[in-house]
């Protein structure tokens, strides 16, 4: 028998919102604990994120370098997006992801992890696809700007990726958890055995 996560919601005696932002806020939630106390819990409330593996025909990730100004670093990152299209289905937003930032679009589809960014700091749920039969896109190049104004993009084998990861030279969290999930599925049942593009997602529904 596996072990699974529980969905599951303590009483909320009173709530504030004292900062909201473009695309996220901060919630202030006065929340009562087991033993009847009530504790304050602040959070990032967000729409959520899709990211994308994609792999190409020479088992390459597509992966993207970014600046990120709250840690201060420029990070390899999977292509990915907020949710930020009310009910959209992930899926059609990671595939709008794949094309604006690296101009590919798949023609295979899997989900490959679902997880929470900082569950104890933010409601932040990302899902990861893995993407395959990777093309060029036939439309006309997205106008990139902002921080991705200078992208850079590369194709990087997936046993460097898990090297980089294991050594501590890669942080990103999409990334880390994207290539050693990959890492995982190919070396146990393969891409077979991961869940269709279109799997429920309760953190997300849409």
């Amino acid at each position: 028998m596996g072990i699974t996560d529980t969905a599951e919601s303590w009483e909320v005696v009173d709530a504030s919102t004292p900062f909201e932002g473009a695309k996220t806020a901060v919630r202030s939630d006065r929340v009562r604990m087991p033993d009847g106390t009530v504790v304050g819990r602040d959070y990032q409330v967000h729409p959520g994120s899709v990211c994308v593996l994609a792999l190409d025909e020479e088992d390459r990730v597509l992966v993207l370098r970014q600046y990120r100004h709250p840690v201060r670093h420029r990070l390899w990152e999977l292509p990915a997006g907020l949710l930020d299209v009310v009910g959209e289905n992930p899926l059609h937003a990671a595939q709008r992801e794949l094309y604006e930032e690296t101009h590919v679009k798949a023609g295979a589809w899997w989900v490959l992890a679902d997880f929470f960014a900082s569950p104890g700091g933010s409601d932040e749920a990302i899902r990861i696809f893995l993407a395959r039969d990777l093309a060029e896109a036939d439309e006309e190049r997205y106008e990139a700007s902002d921080e991705e104004a200078d992208m850079e993009l590369m194709r990087v084998p997936v046993g460097e990726l898990v090297r980089g990861v294991l050594a501590g030279e890669l942080a990103n969290p999409g990334l880390v958890t994207g290539v050693l999930a990959l890492s995982a599925a190919l070396a146990g049942g393969g891409v077979g055995s991961l869940r269709p593009a279109d799997a429920p997602w309760p953190a997300r529904p849409y």
